[in-house]
């Protein structure tokens, strides 16, 4: 009989903990999320601008990270650089082209750990219609449940580099940096049940 519940006990505790190894399914907030790019401005100054998301998936999985995957959108119409013309300029056919290109999208194809909180997120970057690879390196903040909704939220922070050029986006290069600094932090919860997706 000991023996039965040791067994009984063992198999609890192991389905627990594969529970607990499952990747989680998570949903970005774009209230929560900040997708900040800089460039260099004829050397004099290092503007940087808020394009952010509109909707975006993470599926973290901690014990085997490369289970994990993000995906992003993030559209034009979010672009912010707190100057107004420079908004719009942004926007036109020698930059972004927004009209004909109104959203940019980032998908993984691998994560790996890299030692701690710290990963290596490998992806697909679509801008002006073009995708190319692009590497970020994220931390993660912290996890568990959200202290005001009670759902198991999540929070990254992550940076990387790109040229703008590779994207079709070479206007003013070199004068203004062909390269761009990513720096990205966003928070992500797991949907109440029944919730609007």
């Amino acid at each position: 009989m000991r023996t039965l519940r040791y067994v009984m006990l063992a198999g609890l505790l192991g389905a627990a903990m594969s529970a607990q190894a499952a990747p989680v399914t998570y949903q970005l907030d774009p209230g929560h999320t900040m997708v900040l790019f800089t460039w260099n401005h004829f050397g004099f100054s290092n503007p940087t601008a808020n394009l952010g998301i509109s909707d975006g998936t993470l599926v973290f999985d901690q014990q085997n990270p490369s289970k994990s995957s993000v995906q992003v959108t993030m559209p034009l119409s979010n672009l912010d650089t707190h100057v107004t013309a420079l908004d719009k300029h942004l926007k036109e056919p020698d930059f972004f082209d927004a009209d004909k290109f109104p959203t940019a999208s980032f998908k993984s194809t691998s994560v790996q750990s890299v030692g701690g909180n710290h990963y290596k997120i490998t992806g697909d970057l679509t801008v002006h219609g073009v995708t190319k690879p692009v590497v970020l390196n994220a931390t993660l903040n912290k996890s568990g449940k959200h202290p005001m909704t009670g759902q198991p939220a999540i929070g990254f922070n992550a940076t990387g580099t790109l040229k703008r050029s590779d994207f079709g986006l070479g206007a003013y290069v070199p004068n203004v940096s062909d390269e761009i600094k990513l720096d990205i932090t966003t928070e992500a919860e797991v949907p109440k049940t029944g919730a609007a997706q």
